[in-house]
């Protein structure tokens, strides 16, 4: 037996390696910040909240529960349902300029651009839309533009258009090539090529991911709500300001029900796109 064959394995696996480093910047993250799993524990009149907010789960509100409502609101259900119409008409907006927009940079940004130059500029654009959360995107054109429906729709669109299109370019860069090398044999010229060639290969992946960060956008859409939008979450922010917990249950539960109808929705589109 050669050397290399009597020498033993190594106990630990690269994947080992990986995982023993995670713990290990775990535990220094743990140290450095002084975390302490008793700062969660409820104290003095938090026990008493927190019992009152999750009863109200059993029990969410079918009707307003302030004693005195203003002349002319609408059905509490009614204004519940509105709340979600206007968190999908937010997320559909953000969405169809993020989807434009990845498009557009994932193609720069993947080999089918033919220049280096032209990636390496694409590539930056997108690191530094999707390092900026779409939170901050919006605290940011809150103070610039004040609160406006545009506001809160370049807030989704940007971060969202910079994961699009690194997804994108990295599926368009994974695609198979066979029928864009055949066309490139055929003198058809690398950028129709890869138009008609790699591209139509990545769509069906492509859309798959873009269901899903479409659930992911209503999700940020309902968030927003506590800027000032008038989404599920401005509506679940004022009811828990006014201690109205069984509304804020109807609100959360709205918004449960549309990311399942919509997980639901999406996870048959994409089965039928990858089939």
């Amino acid at each position: 037996m050669t050397p290399r064959e009597l020498r033993r394995p190594f106990p630990v696996t690269r994947r080992g390696f990986v995982l023993l480093a995670i713990a290990a910047l775990g535990i220094v993250g743990f140290i450095a910040l002084d975390l302490s799993f008793n700062g969660l524990v409820p104290h003095g009149g938090g026990v008493q909240i927190a019992r009152e907010f999750f009863g109200a789960a059993l029990s969410p509100a079918l009707d307003y529960e302030a004693e005195f409502v203003p002349e002319g609101a609408p059905p509490f259900l009614l204004r519940a349902l509105d709340a979600v119409r206007r968190t999908l008409v937010f997320a559909a907006s953000g969405m169809s300029l993020a989807l434009v927009g990845g498009l557009v940079l994932g193609f720069l940004a993947s080999s089918g651009s033919g220049s280096l130059t032209i990636q390496l500029i694409a590539r930056i654009v997108i690191a530094g839309a999707r390092s900026v959360h779409e939170l901050l995107w919006a605290i940011i054109f809150l103070a610039a533009f004040g609160l406006n429906t545009a506001s809160a729709v370049v807030a989704i669109a940007i971060p969202f258009a910079g994961v699009l299109a690194k997804i994108f370019s990295e599926l368009l860069d994974e695609a198979p090539d066979d029928a864009a090398y055949a066309l490139r044999s055929a003198g058809v010229s690398r950028l129709r090529a890869f138009l008609f060639g790699r591209f139509p290969a990545a769509i069906p992946d492509m859309a798959a991911y873009s269901f899903y960060r479409f659930e992911c956008a209503v999700r940020s859409s309902a968030v927003l709500g506590f800027f000032g939008f008038e989404t599920l979450g401005y509506y679940i922010k004022a009811s828990f300001e006014n201690l109205h917990y069984r509304e804020v249950w109807t609100f959360l539960y709205a918004l449960i029900g549309v990311v399942l109808i919509f997980e639901y929705w999406s996870s048959a589109l994409r089965k039928r796109f990858a089939a």
